[in-house]
């Protein structure tokens, strides 16, 4: 144990059971080895350790890596955590010179650089995985962009919309996220190493060069603030949180639209599964289950912020759980971003639903579009608004839909109606006419998959730079 010479007593053996974190951390041994490697790559430039004893540990700690990736090399419990496991193994094959790795060096900054290596890496699937999904909507869009189907407040039906639009309101969405888990990245381009326990080194470490050597922009300005805080954690956790919500939202539309009551969406076949009793169902399983996690993503924002809030500078042992709601989290959207991808570009519309379904509404569907015809004849607003509230209110006693009506009706009903108004009667003519910019006109929706499409691959090519980038300093 490498505090024993202060202590008398063992630690007991369900205190190392309690407080080791293998379970959490083995998984970051490439990740910690990276930041050893370069850390002893820093201490031979700067003449702590000889040219020869630098070049003795890279090559011990490559050795450590295939070991540990091949299978050979398990991690020992009383060793508590992965940073203690690795250096034990180089100090077993290198002697006294193993043991000099740690010169100027806490688990406190080896940790903060382990998880910002690993997050750094992780992040990057998980935007990759995010354009796989800004995609499959960016291709319903273009599939369905001359589809009308309801939009709705309040769940009730209100004015017809583009379904492209509709799919470009989740393009939009969830390219925020894409903001937002581009934020968290960003958060981490700050080098630990060099901080130590919380108060720096009296040895004279080049920090610049360890942060250059890890791909980081510069090292962390404050020794105490480095080891203290879990802010990009928190980034995450914010991403990962408003992601999932979205999910969640989209996966309710989804599961409303494609009931029987409202029945114009189509899920595929293999995104749902049957009954154990009813032959006749359809479930929408995935779905439900997307919307089911978000509560357990949520959580583990809130557990992290708790654990954080109470805690005094610097490092305090609390701060060990921060991985536990992390990994968890990250699983959980490494999961949905598995299968929203496939399933929504295997979603379909059954147009002839929407059609009907619009046409119970129908009364109600172009209602504004009647306001603001009479707004175009000089009537204010709230006036129009009036008026065409009492003439919904005549077609529901009568069971009529607007265009059902004579012009004698409509001259009775509202007298300052003319013979063009049959002209705007059409469920294509009103979405056509709402061509103000970002609106569900057919020409604006397709100007919005256009610049949907670029955006996209903007951020393609910044994320594969950003990957070749960081291809030229792994260690």
């Amino acid at each position: 144990m490498m505090w024993k010479g202060r202590f008398e007593e063992d630690t007991a053996q369900v205190v190392l059971k309690f407080t080791q974190s293998l379970d959490l951390d083995w998984r970051l041994y490439d990740h910690d080895i990276r930041g050893s490697v370069a850390h002893a790559r820093m201490l031979g430039a700067v003449g702590v350790l000889s040219k020869e004893e630098a070049v003795q540990i890279e090559d011990g700690l490559n050795e450590i890596r295939r070991e540990i990736r091949d299978g050979e090399l398990k991690p020992f419990e009383r060793l508590e955590d992965v940073h203690m496991n690795i250096e034990s193994r180089l100090i077993e094959r290198l002697g006294p010179v193993g043991a000099k790795l740690h010169t100027g060096r806490s688990r406190n900054d080896q940790i903060a650089t382990t998880m910002r290596l690993y997050l750094r890496d992780s992040f990057l699937d998980l935007q990759s995985a995010l354009l796989l999904l800004l995609e499959a909507f960016l291709d319903r869009a273009e599939k369905h962009k001359k589809v009308v189907i309801s939009g709705y407040t309040h769940l009730q039906q209100a004015q017809p919309i583009s379904l492209g639009h509709y799919w470009m309101a989740w393009f939009e969405s969830f390219l925020r996220d894409y903001g937002r888990l581009q934020f968290a990245l960003s958060s981490l381009d700050e080098c630990p190493l060099g901080a130590g326990a919380l108060a720096g080194s009296t040895l004279p470490l080049d920090r610049a060069m360890t942060s250059r050597l890890l791909g980081f922009e510069r090292p962390t300005r404050n020794s105490l603030d480095t080891v203290a805080q879990r802010d990009y954690m928190a980034d995450y956790h914010h991403f990962a949180s408003l992601f999932a919500v979205h999910a969640a939202r989209m996966a309710e539309d989804l599961i409303l639209y494609t009931s029987q009551e409202f029945g114009w969406l189509k899920l595929p076949d293999s995104f749902c599964t049957g009954s154990s009793i009813m032959p006749q169902k359809k479930n929408p399983d995935v779905l439900e289950l997307v919307r089911g996690k978000t509560g357990q993503v949520l959580g583990h924002m809130m557990d992290l912020l708790i654990t954080l809030k109470g805690l005094p500078m610097t490092y305090d042992r609390d701060l060990q759980e921060d991985k536990r709601g992390l990994f968890a989290s990250m699983g959980t959207v490494s999961g949905v971003l598995e299968v929203l991808p496939p399933l929504i570009v295997k979603t379909d519309v059954d147009e002839a639903a929407a059609r009907s379904a619009l046409a119970k509404g129908f009364s109600l569907a172009l209602a504004t579009d009647v306001a603001e015809y009479l707004v175009v004849k000089g009537l204010p607003f709230r006036d129009a608004h009036w008026k065409v509230g009492k003439l919904v209110k005549y077609c529901l006693e009568k069971k009529k839909h607007l265009t059902e009506l004579t012009l004698a009706e409509w001259r009775e009903q509202i007298p300052e109606t003319q013979p063009d108004i049959f002209e705007i009667l059409s469920l294509e003519e009103s979405v056509a006419r709402r061509n103000t910019y970002g609106g569900t006109a057919f020409v604006q929706v397709a100007a919005q998959i256009d610049q949907g499409k670029e955006r996209l691959l903007e951020k393609t090519k910044a994320l594969e730079a950003e990957r070749n980038r960081l291809k030229e300093h792994a260690l």
